[in-house]
């Protein structure tokens, strides 16, 4: 099969390349720079120009492949709508190109079910999830599978780890480091799912080999992770010492990390499982964390 990869030099991105590479896949990615293309030949992909808010150089991309897999976003964390906005037009025109056709095309989201209890494929979109700003990419790439596209929906969890990761869990090592402390919100009782990128990449592959037209389907590997024990393999691994910040101060401490130092997403995959075979193989969220790569300084 001929991929279309956005975000195929990414975090996630790079690993569903050499996923779909070392099946056998032919793999062309989504590049705006130089250092893009270099990146992609040395995996053995090809090179696609043009960029996420380049929509003819998307529609190209998507028809002159076999099947799409879509992970770019632009992580504006300051104006998460404007992304989102942007997220639906990158969707709306590869679903152009693709209709009709019945060619795959796997789209990246994140939890959008209702926080506080564990989620599952089953849920819909809840307009309250911390990832409401991809709402309506999700609602429009299932809508896609009635008019003759393969769609499906991939949603990844707050903590996409393992070496390389620039995510949450860098983030907060960070913040640990420049305050000397590790802190959670209250005690840390709220909890987080996760999964291994290499994990998650496998289940793009297998997502556009077999998934079926307009399913969600959750990349997790842990379901729920007490955040009081992200926060103490942060201690530990920097150590430093573990303390707890009142909910009224998170925003003090945490800065715009409050929110989600805070959050509880947790989440299942026992359908997505059952529907094509996929478990998780690499370290779960803690293991990783203990093995210390989390912790080197250049």
């Amino acid at each position: 099969m001929r991929v279309f990869v956005t975000g195929a030099t990414g975090f996630v991105g790079s690993a569903v390349t050499r996923e779909l590479l070392g099946a056998g896949h032919e793999v062309v990615g989504l590049a705006r720079s130089d250092r893009s293309v270099r990146a992609l030949k040395a995996m053995g992909a090809q090179a696609h120009l043009g960029d996420l808010t380049d929509l003819d150089s998307l529609r190209r991309g998507a028809e002159a492949a076999d099947g799409v897999a879509h992970l770019a976003f632009i992580h504006d964390f300051g104006n998460l709508t404007a992304s989102g906005e942007a997220d639906l037009r990158a969707i709306e025109a590869i679903g152009e190109v693709l209709e009709g056709t019945g060619k795959p095309l796997v789209v990246t989201s994140g939890l959008l079910t209702a926080p506080g209890r564990v989620g599952t494929e089953e849920d819909p979109a809840d307009p309250d999830s911390p990832g409401r700003h991809r709402l309506a990419s999700e609602t429009a790439t299932l809508a896609l599978a009635e008019r003759g596209v393969s769609s499906s929906v991939l949603r990844l969890p707050p903590s996409v780890h393992g070496e390389g990761d620039a995510g949450f869990v860098p983030m907060f090592i960070d913040l640990a480091r420049d305050k000397g402390v590790s802190a959670m919100v209250g005690d840390g009782s709220n909890r987080w799912a996760a999964v291994h990128r290499l994990d998650a990449a496998r289940l793009f592959r297998l997502a556009l080999e077999a998934a079926p037209a307009g399913v969600r389907l959750h990349a997790i590997g842990d379901e729920e992770v007490p955040f009081r024990e992200i926060a103490g393999a942060i201690g530990r691994g920097l150590d430093v010492p573990i303390v707890s910040v009142a909910p009224e101060e998170a925003t003090d401490h945490f800065g715009w990390l409050g929110h989600f130092a805070a959050v509880d997403m947790r989440a299942s995959a026992v359908l997505t499982g059952k529907l094509l075979g996929w478990r998780p193989e690499h370290p779960a969220l803690l293991p990783d964390l203990e093995a210390g790569h989390y912790f080197r300084t250049a």
